[in-house]
């Protein structure tokens, strides 16, 4: 296996309905990553590459070191989890993209990140 096979990236996503305003086209959505380490070295999270499609098929690449404001180092069995959030004009879209890790040789890998779907919930009770 390689070292991007021993990360695992999960993925929820939620609607903010008291952020959002469908009537100035405003869909503001958060998602929580998790990425769990179950190899035998400490990779280091030091890039980040998304790319972010609306339901109309608008697309925006964002790029940037680690994430959060972080560049966390996951030890082996261990996770790391954080928040984050994106606004689109659609109540419709999909996420995806790669982190790019270093590992304890200095080596350079990535793992990809399996394209997930933003959806304002049907019903429109909040």
């Amino acid at each position: 296996m390689t070292e991007a096979e021993h990360i695992d990236v999960s993925v929820q996503t939620h609607f903010l309905w008291h952020e959002s305003d469908p009537s100035d086209l405003r869909y503001v959505f958060a998602y929580t990553i998790t990425i769990m380490n179950k190899g035998y070295t400490r990779p280091r999270l030091i890039n980040r590459h998304w790319l972010i499609t609306n339901g109309e098929g608008s697309q925006e690449t964002v790029d940037g070191p680690g994430v959060i404001g972080k560049t966390p180092t996951i030890p082996p069995g261990e996770s790391f989890e954080y928040t984050s959030g994106t606004i689109l004009e659609t109540p419709f879209g999909t996420m995806e993209g790669h982190y790019e890790f270093e590992d304890d040789r200095g080596l350079r890998f990535k793992v990809p990140i399996p394209a997930f779907i933003l959806a304002v919930p049907n019903d429109s009770e909040n």
